[in-house]
């Protein structure tokens, strides 16, 4: 168990490290975020300025590290140019400072819909999940060699304030707000395992802490499984009709890729959604436990963020 934490940095500014530094600040220790701009995110939060793709610059980012958060991503459309050289980056730094190295994973690797749990193989044949299956296998293999200490947390879909790109994010909460009609990729009717970020983040720090975890690929906790439609009721003002919904065909999503990459990129990661996608996370569960907000608080709040959002 780690009981204190002299310093924690974070590679990456995005929703995620920024939720992760809200739960790390109120911890004994030191915060620093490491982005490309040094940009700041509070006064409780040092901010370092690093390429994290070059080496030698995270290594010198990192250098006073006693745990490193690896989460920082490309844009989604190059996750096969520009994902790896951030990954080399990062353990790099870890090996150089002996830091404990925690990961932030998706789900993508398994390459397959149904209830996923961490014994299935990475299997992926898509491009992106062929990436992130690849990244994990090259982790783990950096761990079981000696070279680090590193601990993979698989996130669901999150959600939450402060988070735009996601499958419920800005595409989703403006319409559903508005009572205009949600474009879904996918089937508008198939369960989804969707986690709610402040939870997540939550989960990252408690992996970190619990020594028994490390070395291993862990499901973090998420929220009971539940259809699109089904959070758009939750979500729908009380006198509001409800939300319709709409399938948006591949086609499109091509056709507007032209302009916008990312949504190309979705096209062939909707099996995801057009079926149930379920993560089994039973083994987190039982070896840290798990506290999740609840639907109901969940929505209140993304709620809550998206409204003042419109208002400024």
């Amino acid at each position: 168990m780690m009981t204190k934490r002299t310093h924690s940095v974070i590679l990456g500014a995005g929703p995620m490290g920024r939720a992760i530094a809200d739960q790390l600040v109120s911890k004994e220790g030191t915060v620093t975020m490491v982005t490309r701009d040094g940009r700041s995110v509070g006064p409780a939060v040092a901010s370092r300025r690093a390429d994290l793709s070059q080496k030698e610059e995270t290594i010198a980012a990192c250098a006073d590290a006693d745990v490193i958060y690896h989460c920082a991503a490309p844009p989604y459309h190059q996750w096969d140019t520009e994902f790896p050289a951030l990954q080399d980056a990062a353990i790099a730094a870890a090996e150089a400072t002996g830091a404990l190295l925690v990961v932030v994973e998706n789900l993508y690797g398994y390459g397959c819909a149904g209830i996923l749990s961490e014994d299935m193989p990475l299997a992926a044949t898509t491009r992106k999940g062929s990436v992130r299956a690849r990244l994990s296998e090259e982790i783990l293999a950096a761990h079981t060699a000696g070279r680090v200490r590193c601990v993979l947390g698989r996130a669901a879909d999150f959600f939450g304030p402060d988070v735009r790109m996601s499958a419920l994010g800005d595409r989703f909460w403006p319409a559903v707000l508005s009572g205009k009609t949600v474009d879904w990729v996918g089937d508008p009717d198939a369960p989804h395992s969707f986690a709610y970020l402040p939870d997540l983040a939550a989960a990252y720090v408690a992996l970190a802490e619990t020594s028994a975890t490390w070395g291993e690929a862990w499901h973090l906790p998420a929220l009971p499984p539940v259809s699109a439609r089904e959070i758009c009721e939750m979500a729908r003002p009380p006198d509001a009709a409800p939300v319709k919904l709409r399938q948006t065909p591949s086609w499109l999503l091509r056709l507007v890729g032209l302009f916008q990459p990312a949504a190309g990129e979705l096209v062939e990661m909707r099996y995801m959604f057009d079926e149930a996608f379920v993560t089994d996370h039973t083994k987190f569960d039982q070896a840290v436990g798990t506290q999740v907000s609840g639907w109901d608080k969940a929505v209140a709040e993304t709620v809550n963020w998206w409204q003042k959002q419109t208002m400024t």
